[in-house]
């Protein structure tokens, strides 16, 4: 398997990815003085170990044919895809000012008509698998090598539309789908394990025919190893990997909020944010 990571720029450490992108994501919070920052940071090592590990793309060409897509089904984690994109150098820096402004290409809820990386218009919660699907058929049949990566929410386990992508996956054989589940138990109406979730997914998932793996999604190795784990499972079947993240990843003062699910905060909080999170910048 090749070393993505060099491919994609450099040798850079996972970890330091990871900083990044929660750095980013902070300075673009700090812009609107609001927003899905909890999910972000929560997030920040599963997309860092997608677009510094997994995934083959080329930044200086986003619409390569050849790429592996990532699609977003969750369109409020827009600031988080934003922010690995900055990182990946797909976006640049001196952006980050408009984040969320009239006419900028990083509107607060992901839209693929302005964004360069951004597959997919996400939002309406429950369809980015089924988008996926369709990408991963075409792909198959174009006979192309190219994975589609879906990221979905544990809230979205609860739409009907999201296990009827699941079956027509495994009708379709699917081997070049990898599905990332976000399982962070925080939704608008509470707690997901209290709305409509099981505690234990993965099994939920390989009885439907999947290729199913379970890891703490703040892991970089497990994540590295997940990975992996799916791009060369020889099953003709689709792949997915159910990721428990912690909300508000790093940040201390933010992970102990009881409601996390969209932050607001003080000014003076933003600058805190950042300087906590650069007392950890890894080495």
């Amino acid at each position: 398997m090749p070393n993505r990571s060099k491919m994609n720029g450099s040798n850079v450490s996972l970890a330091s990815r990871a900083w990044a992108i929660r750095r980013y994501a902070l300075q673009m919070a700090e812009v609107q003085g609001q927003g899905y920052i909890g999910q972000a940071l929560g997030v920040a090592d599963v997309l860092a170990a997608s677009y510094f590990h997994a995934m083959d793309y080329r930044a200086e060409d986003p619409e390569w044919e050849g790429r592996d897509r990532f699609y977003l089904s969750i369109g409020h984690y827009a600031i988080a895809l934003y922010a690995a994109l900055l990182e990946a150098g797909i976006l640049p820096e001196d952006e980050i000012e408009t984040y969320g402004m009239d006419d900028s290409r990083m509107p607060m809820s992901g839209m693929a008509a302005y964004t360069p990386g951004m597959e997919i218009t996400g939002g309406s919660l429950g369809h980015g698998l089924g988008i996926a699907v369709g990408a991963a058929l075409g792909l198959k049949r174009k006979q192309s090598n190219a994975f589609v990566y879906n990221m979905l929410s544990d809230g979205e386990l609860g739409e009907g539309s999201t296990w009827e992508a699941v079956m027509s996956a495994v009708q379709w054989k699917l081997d070049n789908l990898i599905a990332i589940v976000d399982f962070n138990n925080q939704q608008a109406d509470g707690p997901t394990l209290e709305v409509l979730a099981t505690q234990e997914e993965a099994p939920k998932w390989a009885a439907f025919g999947w290729y199913a793996q379970e890891v703490d999604g703040n892991d970089l190795n497990a994540l590295v190893r997940a990975f992996d784990n799916a791009r060369n499972h020889d099953g003709a079947q689709p792949r997915v990997i159910i990721c428990r993240t912690k909300m508000c990843k790093g940040i201390p003062f933010l992970e102990q909020r009881e409601s996390t699910h969209f932050i607001r905060v003080e000014a003076d909080e933003w600058t805190k944010a950042i300087a906590l999170l650069d007392e950890d910048k890894p080495l």
